[in-house]
């Protein structure tokens, strides 16, 4: 749960800060969000959510 409000949050910030920018327009930005919210309720979310903790894993088992 904590990397997921932690991948919600960070992605929040960058497309706040898109929009800012001028980068993404509000529109294309709410079809953005809208996608992620349907996507989420398909089949296809335990897959993505297995992906991305996977990922998560692998950088945080690098050591420096």
């Amino acid at each position: 749960m904590a990397i997921s409000l932690s991948v919600v949050l960070l992605l929040a910030i960058i497309l706040v800060v898109l929009i800012r920018g001028g980068n993404i327009k509000a529109g294309p930005a709410i079809v953005a969000i809208l996608f992620g919210f349907f996507l989420a309720s398909t089949g296809m979310a335990p897959s993505i959510t297995r992906f991305l903790n996977s990922i998560a894993d692998s950088i945080n088992s690098i050591k420096f």
